[in-house]
């Protein structure tokens, strides 16, 4: 089923709470855009970092055990696969939009966040990612890597840490949760968010529940995946922005397939359950010391064992791909320099985005090794 609905300044307000909402690449690619004071070249993600280029592959999963929460019907997720390719010769690169999705968002950029460009200012679809569509994958078996965006994100948010893991040779599997996502283009259909005002304890329980589904679900059908032949499904590990870092705690703890957990700064006491009492697998507790509620990040953390690291000089935003576009912006004077602090903060975006790709990168290396138990069971 498809659902289209307007987003009011206070569904997104609410989205900063939980993680916030969409934002994806800007380019300059008209004369009106330039005229209104787009950059002269493409706003872009930062490269990847590692030894090989990526690949990317987008699925469609429907869950025909699960009612959708938010529309009825079967519950639909979307996936972007990336993981190291044997060579892209010959294989495009993926738009960080579809024309469809870059439609939408041009409407939402300045209701995400305050400071954000007008419509018509920016073209939200004419940045190409760093993923070459179904580029052959380099053999071998990997590490598995889910990530969850923040409350109210598209997983394309986290493109650019995601293509910097896998060209270190992990697969990365991007996941987006129609309903509370503001925009989820599925195969039937646009979808859009259905959360309206800041959500009540029951309207975010349900959302963390869902999102906990959704990824053990995925995890569940990892062998089925194009692919499935290059992931090692014993080395599994799960990280999230804002809310989805919440969800990927409490997936971990319910689901022993998950080796580890990167929470880039989400809340552990929203959920009615609370933090878990216990939590025996390596976590990573990442978090921005520019961040409004960090005083209440670190309440919600304590007496969990855990490594725990600050990116200095950023903001909450800057676990995402506003890190590299919002700089951008800002130079091209379509981004206040106060927008810019209160999203992303200060800091040189090369140098939040290093130490956030080492942070990551070097946690799940060293957690991952060893396989944890038996496989994820292959479809056939």
């Amino acid at each position: 089923m498809t659902t289209n609905h307007a987003i009011s300044r206070r569904t997104l307000v609410a989205g900063a709470l939980l993680g916030t909402a969409s934002a994806l690449l800007p380019a300059s690619a008209s004369a009106r855009a330039a005229a209104a004071g787009t950059p002269g070249s493409p706003l872009r993600l930062s490269a990847p970092t590692g030894p090989h280029p990526v690949g990317l592959r987008t699925v469609h999963l429907t869950d025909p055990s699960r009612t959708d929460p938010w529309v009825g019907g079967a519950r639909e997720v979307m996936l972007t696969v990336l993981y190291p390719a044997r060579t892209v010769r010959g294989f495009p690169r993926a738009p960080q939009l579809s024309p469809a999705a870059a439609e939408v968002f041009a409407g939402l950029a300045p209701h995400v966040h305050r400071g954000l460009p007008e419509p018509g200012a920016v073209d939200w679809g004419a940045v190409l990612t760093h993923g070459h569509v179904d580029a052959p994958p380099l053999p071998g078996r990997r590490p598995v890597l889910l990530y969850g965006p923040g409350g109210g994100d598209s997983r394309t948010l986290g493109t650019g840490l995601a293509e910097d893991l896998a060209s270190h040779g992990r697969v990365v599997v991007l996941v987006d949760h129609p309903g509370d996502a503001t925009q989820v283009e599925l195969p039937s259909g646009m979808r859009t968010t259905v959360l309206f005002g800041p959500p009540d304890p029951a309207t975010f329980r349900t959302m963390i529940d869902t999102r906990v589904a959704d990824l053990r679900f995925v995890l569940d059908r990892l062998g089925g995946l194009p692919t499935a032949p290059v992931m090692d499904t014993g080395r599994i590990g799960v990280y999230g922005h804002s809310a989805g870092g919440t969800a990927a705690v409490y997936a971990a703890h319910a689901d022993r397939r998950i080796g580890a957990v990167a929470n880039l700064e989400g809340y552990l006491d929203l959920h009615p359950l609370g933090a878990p009492a216990r939590f025996d697998r390596p976590l990573l507790l990442l978090r921005t010391d520019g961040f409004d509620g960090a005083a209440r990040i670190d309440r919600s953390w304590a007496g969990l064992t855990a490594e725990r690291a600050r990116l200095t000089r950023s903001g909450h935003w800057a676990f995402t791909d506003y890190a590299a576009l919002v700089p951008q912006l800002q130079a091209a004077g379509l981004v206040t320099a106060a927008a810019r602090a209160e999203l992303v903060g200060t800091g040189a975006p090369a140098r939040i985005g290093a130490e956030l790709r080492h942070r990551v990168g070097s946690f799940f290396d060293r957690r991952l090794r060893q396989p944890r138990g038996p496989e994820v069971p292959r479809l056939r």
